[in-house]
């Protein structure tokens, strides 16, 4: 090996560059455990104390040092399937933003392409794509996007006028789309780095008006989400009082009552009475007060008062909402007041003092809309707003508006004091509070928002005012919450599967390669220094896919040691000395040439699997590509260095032991005459594969078809199927609840409402999980114990995710995409290097065995194998995995089939590449094994939310080894023209 010195020298500089970028992986877990036994398990107190050593200096090299805040940026973060907490997918309406742009435009052809391209909009298709399609469609060139009705108005002037073409409006379209997401970037930005949780992470995911927002070790669902989703619109209105609506309420309830029949059991209540003699002056015996004949008034909690016109039950607004957006009871508002709103309060919590029941219940306002639907003054006034007291020293939020705010707000609240009525504060079109004013106008533009809020309430709404308001509504199109103690699980599981995967293989490599195995695993443990190093110069995150990523690398960091090894034997036999073996194993022509290509297909598979994955499945693509090079430089040059070291000291190498020195030596085996056989019996499996994808099918995991999971940890072993049903009820659709790991635990998914991305039905589907579940724990699991994370935490949901119906039709086609893409780009690098086709065809025909192959087992077994066996991103993950293996094992083979056809071998065309096959099975063997074993620890130690991924790819890797040498080869032979054959014959028998 030429510059030995130049070799050792960049070892032992990258070796001491990773030591010094993973020393503050080190600091950070010893300061976080600190903070943790401070804390006591109080996650607030625990976020205190992290923040406030932020600046202190926590790590001292002598000559530098560090902060506690400058290591935690150096360190390996862990992903949220390790750390716990909660990750989102926020999409960006980029429909609202049109809507904006265009002036709320009437235009139907306008209105009718929004509404198509929420319909039709194809995977991986952004939304503004799909608006232009459906538009062009639509218009037939007999509307322009320039039209002063749709995007040549007041909102757009200066960049869109109406002599524009479609194609330039199209631009200017794009380039304000990119910016309001740039803008919602910024502000969820500002909100998340107030929130209070350490190491926040948000990231655009491309083009694509995404954004994904991590908050490692987060523990409130519901309202981190309604955080992230509330679109911060403040603004403020006059109202209605109550007397001014009760004649057209009375007016709706006798309306309603020819349409709608109630059959509710309620008390006649005294707001009903109250309001009927105030209406109509006569007794409360009238038809119009029989109980179950009123469809507005008998679902009245109580009759409002000043700007309340009525209280409500929550469960009863979906109901009342229905019944005002009817065409025949808007025509029966007043003139005066046809452009009102009618909008809810903030939710309030009441308990019968009787029975003491809890009931949840919302107040009606009727704000003074106008033609336009703009409030008088908006929250854009805001410069500055502060979590506070009132005076009754209940929690409230005071701001200070800009000057042109203070003017506005002062002439509102002195007509409000005037007309002794009241201004509504709405943020989202929710009414926090509808104050009257007492003490004449308000200067300076100082108010205060009270209501029914909690501490923690008051501080995420004084931080969304400050952060300011999203530009359109941000959709959860994806999130997933896992808990603390699931992540430490999961720790625990890629530990474990690590250290005993890397056991095994040192074992098997000096057990079957005596000395020279001693210096593979020297190596391997080189190798996985350097591994770590980079992930922590990279600031990489560390997910469970991305330790199964590392355990697969300890198996692929012997490969090329294994093919080195293998070529050095073959010389040895041949009777070269020592040196001159190792020299031609380490040559092109040797070893080099396989390495190259067998480490290429797994780049180039790992890199499509990096583009098109997402979130733990890129945390597995990075580790593996990281793992690919760092294993191809320690095989190739420390492994070298301690086998140059022996040949220097004269001392006896030979790459074998007593016991596996004559393994596969001198071995002959017809694998050419087998593939009668072998065709046979892989069309037979090809055949059944296709037959079970139309009886059975796949088992389509959310991340496929959209919806909800949720892995649930019960106090002792529940019925499946029971569950299932009762949740069934609960949701009016079907719930799936399968046994997950053990039989106290279920994963179970629903799709109910899963096209409706808003924070509320998030928390609807989480209260009817509890409602449902309650009754199988102790009294003492409340709604927020059974939802939300803590340290801690065994019993409840541990882990939920959701995938919008949008964003699961992206996920879909990007597999699809990536499948092919990596079938296609590997036989392409094929036909490059083996410069013939054939070369090519017999490795994608290898690997297309091998997807069917693997398809085909989950398609007939995941009804009856006791962990799941879904259609995710992690399968897909785990298939372009087997595809790179599966071609490593195959180019293996063409790599010898190549070089002894260009050689003197004698025999016939089937001799000779069967005679490459026999000669390389020691390699295919031993690379497969090593591959083998280390899958087969993950899977028995691996932890249940992967041993689906990991059986895909083992059973991949054994079906892809089989591939190499009983389906690849053969087709080669079978597709190499007679004419070439019988020159390869005419050389290779000497003739």
């Amino acid at each position: 090996m030429q510059n030995k010195g130049l070799v050792k020298f960049f070892a032992i500089l990258f070796a001491l560059v990773s030591i010094y970028q993973l020393s503050f992986t080190f600091v950070a877990n010893k300061v976080k455990n600190d903070a943790k036994a401070f804390a006591g398990g109080n996650p607030e107190k625990e976020i205190k104390y992290l923040d406030s050593i932020g600046k202190v200096s926590v790590f001292n090299l002598g000559f530098t040092d560090f902060t506690y805040n400058e290591v935690k940026e150096k360190q390996i973060n862990k992903g949220l399937d390790l750390e716990g907490g909660i990750n989102v997918i926020l999409q960006i309406s980029v429909k609202d933003v049109l809507k904006g742009l265009s002036n709320n435009s009437k235009n139907p052809v306008f209105n009718k392409a929004l509404d198509e391209a929420t319909r039709n909009r194809l995977g991986n298709q952004t939304y503004l794509d799909a608006f232009f399609v459906a538009f062009d469609k639509e218009s037939n060139g007999t509307v322009k996007l320039a039209s002063p009705e749709i995007f040549a108005n007041k909102n757009l002037q200066g960049e869109i006028d109406f002599n524009m073409t479609d194609a330039q409006v199209k631009k200017v379209l794009a380039k304000k789309v990119d910016e309001s997401v740039e803008s919602a970037f910024g502000v969820l930005r500002k909100r998340i780095d107030k929130f209070g949780v350490t190491q926040p992470n948000i990231a655009k995911l491309g083009q694509t008006g995404r954004i994904l927002v991590e908050l490692p070790g987060a523990k409130d669902v519901d309202r981190i989400k309604k955080l992230l989703q509330s679109t911060a619109q403040l603004e403020f209105w006059e109202t209605y009082k109550a007397e001014d609506f009760m004649a057209f309420l009375s007016s709706a309830n006798e309306a309603l009552k020819a349409t709608v029949k109630t059959d509710e059991k309620v008390e006649a209540t005294k707001a009903s009475d109250s309001l009927t003699k105030l209406l109509t002056d006569k007794s409360t015996d009238s038809a119009a007060t029989k109980k179950g004949n009123n469809p507005i008034f008998d679902k009245m909690v109580s009759q409002g008062g000043g700007p309340v016109l009525a209280v409500f039950n929550a469960k009863d607004t979906a109901a009342i909402n229905s019944y005002f957006k009817r065409q025949e009871i808007k025509a029966l508002l007043p003139a005066d007041k046809v452009n009102a709103k009618l909008v809810w309060g903030k939710p309030t919590s009441v308990v019968d003092p009787k029975t003491k029941k809890e009931t949840e219940t919302v107040d009606l306002y009727a704000l003074k809309g106008n033609r336009d639907d703009v409030a008088p003054l908006s929250g854009g006034v805001i410069v500055d707003a502060k979590d506070s007291f009132d005076q009754m020293g209940k929690p409230s939020v005071t701001m200070q508006m800009n000057g042109q705010g203070a003017k506005v707000w002062e002439e509102l609240t002195g007509k409000a004091f005037t007309q002794k009525s009241f201004i509504a504060i709405a943020l989202d079109d929710i009414v926090y509070s509808a104050p009257g004013v007492s003490s004449g106008p308000i200067a300076g533009g100082r108010s205060e928002i009270s209501g029914n809020f909690s501490v923690a309430e008051t501080k995420d709404l004084a931080n969304v005012l400050r952060a300011g308001k999203l530009p359109a509504a941000a959709e959860i199109v994806q999130s997933e919450v896992v808990g603390p103690s699931l992540g430490q699980k999961a720790i625990d599981a890629g530990t474990t599967s690590s250290i005993v995967g890397l056991l095994l293989v040192c074992f098997w490599m000096v057990f079957y390669y005596g000395r020279a195995g001693w210096y593979a695993n020297a190596a391997l443990i080189v190798n996985l220094l350097f591994l770590f190093g980079i992930l922590a110069s990279l600031g990489a995150v560390l997910t469970l896919p991305g330790i199964a990523g590392i355990v697969l690398t300890l198996g692929t960091a012997v490969d090329a040691n294994i093919i080195i090894y293998e070529r050095a034997k073959e010389e040895l036999r041949e009777g070269k000395t020592l040196e001159e073996a190792v020299k031609t194993s380490y040559g092109w022509k040797g070893a080099m040439r396989s390495i190259i290509d067998a480490n290429v297909t797994h780049v180039l598979t790992g890199a499509i699997l990096f583009v098109f994955g997402t979130g733990p499945i890129q945390g597995f693509a990075t580790t593996l590509l990281i793992g690919i090079f760092t294993s191809l430089f320690t095989s190739i040059f420390i492994a070298r260095m301690f086998i140059d070291k022996d040949i220097a000291n004269n001392r006896n190498l030979t790459f074998t032991t007593n016991l596996t020195k004559d393994w596969f030596h001198n071995f002959h085996y017809d694998f050419i005459g087998a593939k009668k056989w072998s065709y046979l019996i892989s069309s037979t499996v090809v055949v059944i594969s296709c037959i079970s994808f139309y009886i059975n099918g796949l088992d389509e995991g959310v991340d496929f078809v959209g919806g909800r999971t949720f892995q649930v940890k019960f106090e002792k072993p529940v019925e499946a199927t029971t569950v299932s049903e009762e949740l069934t009820a609960a949701f009016g659709t079907t719930v799936e609840a399968k046994v997950f790991g053990e039989d106290d635990q279920l994963k179970i998914t629903t799709k109910y409402k899963i096209k409706d991305e808003s924070a509320s039905v998030d928390k609807e589907v989480n209260e009817k999980l509890y409602n449902t579940l309650k009754k199988y724990f102790n009294e003492g699991t409340t709604y927020d114990k059974f939802i939300n994370t803590f340290d801690g935490k065994k019993l409840g949901v541990l882990q939920a995710s959701k995938v919008g119906a949008s964003i699961s039709a992206d996920i879909k086609t990007n597999s699809l995409w990536a499948v092919l893409g990596a079938m296609l780009v590997v036989g392409l690098y094929l036909v490059i290097s083996f410069r013939k086709w054939q070369y090519s065809l017999g490795a994608i025909a290898a690997v297309f065995h091998d997807v069917i192959f693997v398809l085909g087992l989950y398609s007939l077994l995941y009804k009856y194998m006791p962990f799941h066996m879904e259609m995710d991103q992690h399968f897909i993950a785990a298939i372009l995995t087997v595809i790179g293996y599966s071609m490593n094992d195959t180019v293996i083979v063409f790599d010898r089939v190549r070089e002894f056809l260009a050689g003197n071998i004698k025999g016939s065309f089937k001799d000779v590449v069967n005679a490459s096959i026999n000669t390389t099975l020691s390699r295919t063997v031993n690379t497969s094994l090593t591959m083998i074993m280390v899958l087969l620890i993950m899977f028995i130690f691996g932890g249940e939310s992967i041993r689906g991924f990991i059986f895909a790819m083992l059973i991949g890797i054994i079906v892809g080894t089989y591939s190499s040498l009983f389906i690849a080869t053969p087709i080669l032979v079978d597709t190499i023209k007679k004419k070439d054959i019988e020159e390869i014959e005419k050389r290779h028998k000497g003739e």
